[in-house]
C-alpha cells in the first residue's frame, strides 16, 4: 500500500470522480476494519482509509499522542492527496478524531459520520477506562483484549463467527505494547476538548451506535448529535460496539443513505 511522507500507510479505491470519503479506525485496530464497509461505498465514492500512527503499518507517533496529533495526521493525508474537502467517517476513537479535525479545519470537513464513539462519561465509567489504560500499560494489549471482545460483539456472534473474533483479536495483539497505552489514554482523556459549548460543530453529521454498546451507548450518541448543528442520531437494536463487523448492512445502509443525501 502507498505511504505518505509522514509514514502514514493508506488505501484509496472507488469512484475516481466521486466525493472523497475518509475512514478512520478505532483504538488498537487498523484500516482493515473497513473491509465490511468499503463495498457499500466504492461504487460511488473515492474511499480512502489509513492506519493511525502506531497502528497497522503506519509509522510510530512522532510525539506523545493526543487528538491534535491525530487531527494533524488526517490533515496531512488530505493535503498530500490534493483534496480540498472530504466526508469523514470515524469509528470509536476515529469518531473523536474526526470531531477534533472538524474543529481544527472546518472548511475541509464536508460531513461527519461518527460510529460507536464516546461522549462524556460518568465518573464510574471514566475510572473504569483509566483502569484499563493502566492495565494495558502494565501487561500489554493482551491483558484487555478478551474483555474488549465481550463488550464489542454479542454473545451469539462470538459463538457463531470465531473467524471474525480471531481476526479482530489479532489486530489488537499486534499493537506495540510501548505505544498502545499512550493511544488508549487519548481515548480515555480526550473528550473534554471535543465536548461542551466551546466545541460545538455545525455541519451534516450522522451519529450512531448499538443499543448494547455499553461504553459508547445511546445516551452518548444522543448527546453527541445534540452538540452538532446538523447532527442526527441513530440507535441500532441488538448490536454492540463492533456493529460494523457484526451486522454490516445495519451500519452501511444508513451510512450510504446519509452520504448520498449530504454529498449530492
Amino acid at each position: 500500500m502507498p505511504v505518505l511522507s509522514d509514514g502514514t500507510v493508506y488505501r484509496r479505491a472507488g469512484a475516481e470522480n466521486g466525493w472523497p470519503v475518509v475512514l478512520i479506525h478505532g483504538l488498537g485496530l487498523c484500516q482493515d476494519v473497513w473491509q465490511w464497509t468499503r463495498p457499500a461505498l466504492e461504487d460511488a465514492y473515492d474511499v480512502i482509509s489509513y492506519d493511525l500512527y502506531g497502528h497497522g503499518q503506519s509509522a510510530s507517533p512522532p510525539r506523545t499522542p493526543d487528538l491534535t496529533l491525530f487531527s494533524e495526521q488526517l490533515d496531512g493525508l488530505i493535503s498530500e492527496l490534493g483534496l480540498s474537502q472530504a466526508a469523514i467517517v470515524g469509528f470509536s476513537l476515529g469518531g473523536m478524531i474526526c470531531r477534533r479535525f472538524a474543529l481544527d479545519h472546518p472548511s475541509k470537513a464536508r460531513a461527519l459520520a461518527i460510529l460507536n464513539s464516546p461522549h462524556r462519561r460518568t465518573p464510574e465509567a471514566q475510572a473504569a477506562v483509566l483502569a484499563r489504560v493502566d492495565q494495558a500499560r502494565a501487561e500489554g494489549p493482551g491483558a484487555t483484549v478478551e474483555a474488549a471482545l465481550e463488550r464489542w460483539f454479542t454473545d451469539a456472534f462470538r459463538r457463531s463467527r470465531p473467524d471474525v473474533i480471531a481476526q479482530v483479536r489479532g489486530w489488537v495483539l499486534a499493537n506495540d505494547p510501548e505505544i498502545y497505552p499512550s493511544v488508549y489514554r487519548v481515548l480515555a482523556c480526550g473528550l473534554d476538548e471535543i465536548t461542551g459549548p466551546d466545541a460545538r460543530l455545525s455541519l451534516p453529521a450522522l451519529v450512531l451506535t448499538g443499543d448494547e454498546d455499553f461504553g459508547n451507548g445511546p445516551e452518548m450518541t444522543l448527546a453527541t448529535a445534540a452538540d452538532i448543528d446538523g447532527g442526527r442520531s441513530l440507535i441500532l437494536p441488538g448490536l454492540r460496539h463492533m456493529a460494523l463487523a457484526e451486522d454490516p448492512p445495519a451500519v452501511n445502509l444508513p451510512l450510504r443513505t446519509f452520504l448520498d443525501e449530504v454529498l449530492a
